[in-house]
């Protein structure tokens, strides 16, 4: 399982409600499902993805997730997850504040682009960084808004959006399961430069 999707199963209760957005084919909500007893759904778009998801008796729902959830009411969830969409949808910012209306919690996580890889290979090479976490061209990538972890903080403090818990993460690195002790704090201290991956856990202000 990915680094994002393992840290993110942490903040999931046991027997909650669950929307997973852009989930793919099902994987972490499958995950979930057996691990946590989550009663869930899905939102994808792709057509072999939803046939694969619905193969293993998850309930997917086509969707574009630039259309919004207006099919979901209010808090019709405990958690609404987004893993590595953020950056593909067209309004970011409108979709995170309509997963918080229909959900207690959102749990987003997202590619760095001021990981330091990306900062060298942009500085020595003049060219847009691939990447384990990146791994598109940039003409054929999904990734429309690009952001950072200071970026995606900037967003909830303007949007009255609490920061539960938040979590920095490297998969460039096989080792990235792997932290030595030192190596983890110098993430935690500085992750918009040695995290290539950020994982929120985010509610909306009282």
């Amino acid at each position: 399982m990915r680094l994002d999707h393992e840290l993110a199963k942490q903040w999931i209760s046991p027997h909650s409600r669950v929307l997973d957005l852009g989930c793919g084919d099902g994987s972490l909500l499958e995950q979930m499902q057996h691990s946590l007893g989550v009663t869930g759904y899905g939102l994808e778009l792709d057509e072999e993805h939803i046939n694969q998801g619905i193969a293993k008796g998850l309930n997917i729902i086509e969707q574009d997730l630039n259309d919004g959830l207006a099919r979901f009411a209010d808090n019709s969830f405990d958690t609404v997850v987004m893993a590595r969409a953020l950056q593909a949808v067209k309004s970011p910012d409108t979709l995170l504040l309509d997963m918080l209306r229909v959900g207690r919690e959102a749990i987003i996580t997202f590619p760095n682009f001021a990981h330091w890889q990306n900062r060298l290979h942009l500085g020595l090479k003049g060219l847009m960084p691939v990447s384990e976490a990146l791994p598109y061209e940039w003409y054929n990538t999904p990734n429309i808004h690009l952001c950072t972890f200071k970026d995606f903080e900037k967003l909830c403090a303007d949007n009255d959006i609490d920061i539960i818990n938040r979590f920095a993460v490297t998969d460039s690195s096989p080792a990235s399961k792997k932290y030595s002790p030192f190596m983890a704090s110098l993430i935690r201290k500085a992750p918009n430069l040695l995290a290539d991956v950020a994982i929120y856990r985010v509610t909306k202000s009282k």
